[in-house]
């Protein structure tokens, strides 16, 4: 398994690859090429990481794990809800989630994310790991109050700032790996959420069916699978860390808008 991060040096933006704790840089994009070390970048302490993908697009899936969808008063869907989070949205660890002023509940959501290698549409179940480059973890932000109000998802999820994505993507898994993964969410090193992969309602291979039956996934898209129960309100100040099993650690300061 290979860590894949991109990053800000020397005025550049580029993809790099990480060994131990030493960054080296990729000649070109990971994606649909042969991942080759180059030259030493630095130390990832000393490294601004940005988000390790730019999408064309983040497809969500709401209401995947059951406690979830409880805790909100809402019913599993008999099919995947999915919805969209515009690309700006996205931004990467150690940035800022900017509370904007036209909500007062914003509230956190950890996910295990799937980052698409290759162009594909009308996967099967048994093809769909084939598309997928590597995991992340990713945090679905959301206007809460904005949600409930507008009977639709777009203005609470797509808020700039409100699709923290990291702090890599790492490679090499099977699907049988990411089955049964823990994904935690802490703020201010609190837990709040605690989950595992095993408990989605539609799982990876079938997500990923499902949505290429209606639109091209494109190289470095995301696929944001749902969150477990315990979401709950971000102030400024505050912290939070989305963890993924295996996967590492995404961590993002809380700052105001208003």
């Amino acid at each position: 398994m290979e860590r894949i991060v991109r990053l800000a040096h020397e005025d550049r933006t580029m993809w790099g690859i990480l060994d131990g704790e030493t960054v080296r840089k990729l000649d070109g994009s990971p994606f649909g090429g042969d991942i080759r070390p180059g030259e030493v970048v630095g130390s990832i302490g000393d490294t601004r990481l940005l988000a390790p993908t730019v999408p064309s697009k983040v497809i969500c899936v709401g209401r995947n794990y059951a406690a979830h969808a409880a805790e909100l008063k809402n019913e599993v869907p008999e099919q995947p809800l999915l919805f969209l989070k515009p690309p700006s949205s996205v931004v990467g660890p150690r940035e800022p989630i900017v509370l904007p002023s036209l909500s007062d509940n914003v509230e956190h959501e950890s996910e295990l994310a799937l980052v698409i290698g290759r162009r594909c549409r009308n996967l099967s179940e048994d093809d769909a790991w084939s598309a997928v480059f590597g995991v992340t973890c990713a945090n679905d932000v959301t206007a809460r109050d904005l949600q409930r109000s507008d009977k639709q998802w777009t203005r609470g999820k797509g808020f700039d700032t409100f699709c923290p994505v990291g702090p890599w993507v790492v490679t090499g898994h099977e699907l049988t790996d990411i089955a049964d993964l823990g994904v935690t969410c802490r703020v201010n090193g609190v837990e709040r959420q605690s989950g595992r992969t095993s408990q989605m309602v539609f799982p990876p291979a079938f997500l990923l069916s499902y949505i290429t039956a209606v639109m091209t996934l494109e190289p470095g898209d995301l696929v944001l699978t749902g969150t477990p129960a315990g979401v709950g309100p971000l102030i400024p100040g505050d912290v939070v860390d989305v963890e993924v099993e295996g996967v590492g650690t995404l961590s993002n300061p809380v700052v105001d808008g208003r």
